[in-house]
């Protein structure tokens, strides 16, 4: 099945409300298993969300977690670190190519007792949970950021908290910070240096409410949308000026494509600058939010404005290689593209083809990244529903701005 995803009119105007963070979610469901006195609002409503919460209250001896990255790396430091849990991890497919031995390594050392199943390195795993008294562990911080938040999360809870020390430089340090601030937020003291994390345990934490903020990554597709509209003007809820997310920095990146960001109380209005010259190319370093290097590389496509994105190394170990399949379908449209490892780069182009079928490799930021294509061009999503792992109504709210969204076989 496919969608066909169009909007002549080039005209988008509405109200979308979008629910919270996965990112903050997951993290707040783990530290809710370990802090039964904490309480969450505005909790996201994407598929990795909800396999993470089953899983957590799952007493079976053997969780899959199906794609859901996070929740793998998660569950992996959680189970380890409870005492009198026995249990296999396991997820899709690609799941088992995602690699977790630096986790894995770096728990171990902690005192934590995980086999490999299969190939060493790679889900599934067999879990023997551990009272872990070890403090002091090693890892590189150039590799996914959710294995050192995995490590935080669990800090609080150990007898003797945790001392992470980083070697490399980090990538997507936001994350990172978003989790101390969280920890912060329940009085978990973290002290946090260039290169060592340090934290301390706590005993309980007693009836304390967090709010979810509305989630920026899925913000992203209206920031692109906006930039390729010729009139537009969308109003965004529940989203803070000053976040904890490290794609809140759209507002800064897509004001170079032409859209005006507002921020009122705690709503966000996206719209379409008047008479905008849009530059030939833009160079940005994406290391802190690589999520939103597919958005924006459609758009500046879109746009026939070249882009230069770097620091992407952990799109490689996401859903797909999201560096090939943005290439790919890019190519398929008549774009230009070269990768590297760590770098896409996508040269300007006034063509762009007609009635195009993008293949979302089971991704559903690749289904999301393409849509607004359909502004100025006819498109076909395949596997659609892919959206539902971060963003279920994604379609829906799509319809609400002026798209037109249609089944076609």
């Amino acid at each position: 099945m496919f969608f066909s995803v169009k909007n002549e009119s080039r005209k988008c105007f509405g109200s979308i409300k979008i629910f919270g963070s996965k990112s903050e979610s997951n993290r707040l469901l783990i530290l809710k298993s370990l802090f039964p006195g904490i309480k969450i609002r505005n909790i996201s409503d994407s598929d990795d969300t909800e396999i993470l919460s089953r899983a957590l209250n799952s007493k079976r001896t053997e969780i899959d977690v199906s794609h859901a990255g996070t929740a793998m790396r998660f569950l992996t430091a959680f189970f380890s670190s409870q005492a009198g849990y026995e249990l296999v991890l396991t997820g899709s497919n690609r799941m088992q190519e995602r690699p977790i031995k630096i986790l894995v390594d770096a728990l171990i050392s902690l005192g934590a007792k995980i086999n490999y199943i299969k190939k060493k390195g790679f889900p599934p795993i067999k879990i023997v949970g551990q009272e872990i008294k070890n403090k002091k562990v090693y890892l590189d911080g150039n590799v996914s950021s959710q294995y050192i938040s995995a490590l935080m999360l669990i800090a609080p809870s150990l007898k003797n908290g945790i001392e992470i020390n980083l070697k490399k430089g980090i990538v997507s340090r936001p994350y990172i910070e978003m989790t101390r601030d969280l920890l912060n937020y329940f009085d978990i003291k973290v002290i946090f240096t260039e290169n060592k994390i340090e934290i301390e345990p706590k005993s309980n934490i007693k009836n304390k409410v967090k709010l979810v903020e509305s989630d920026w990554s899925s913000a992203s597709y209206y920031f692109s949308i906006v930039s390729l509209c010729k009139e537009a003007k969308i109003s965004l809820k529940n989203f803070n000026q000053k976040s904890l997310q490290g794609d809140s920095v759209l507002p800064i990146i897509y004001e170079k494509l032409g859209v005006k960001t507002t921020f009122i109380e705690n709503e966000i209005i996206i719209s379409k600058m008047a008479d905008f010259n849009l530059p030939k190319i833009i160079s940005l370093d994406l290391t802190d939010s690589p999520d939103i290097a597919q958005t924006i590389a459609v758009s500046c496509f879109g746009l026939g404005v070249g882009c230069e994105l770097s620091g992407l190394k952990t799109l490689k170990i996401k859903e797909t290689d999201r560096l090939i399949a943005l290439k790919k379908e890019l190519r398929k449209l008549g774009a230009e593209v070269n990768v590297t490892h760590n770098t896409i780069i996508v040269n300007s182009s006034d063509n762009i083809k007609d009635n195009i079928i993008i293949d979302t490799y089971d991704d559903h930021r690749m289904a999301m990244a393409f849509a607004p294509l359909g502004l100025i061009t006819k498109i076909k999503i395949e596997k659609p529903m892919v959206v539902s792992k971060s963003y279920p109504l994604f379609w829906d709210h799509l319809s609400q701005i002026g798209f037109k969204v249609e089944e076609d076989f």
